[in-house]
C-alpha cells in the first residue's frame, strides 16, 4: 500500500472536505430506497468519520 504524503494545508483542506460532504451522505443515507445503496452508503460513512478522526489528531 503506498502512502500519501500531505502538507498541514492540504490536511486541513481535506478535512474541510470531508466535513462539508459528511452530512450530504448521511441525508443521501436516510433517503435513499434502496438497501444495497444505503449500505454501501453507510460504508462510505465510517470509511469518511475514520479519515477525518485521523486528520484531527
Amino acid at each position: 500500500m503506498s502512502k500519501l504524503n500531505l502538507t498541514q494545508e492540504e490536511e486541513n483542506e481535506l478535512l474541510l472536505i470531508l466535513e462539508r460532504y459528511l452530512p450530504d451522505i448521511q441525508m443521501e443515507i436516510a433517503n435513499t430506497d434502496s438497501k444495497e445503496f444505503r449500505r454501501e452508503l453507510k460504508e462510505r460513512e465510517v470509511f469518511m468519520n475514520d479519515l477525518i478522526a485521523r486528520l484531527k489528531r
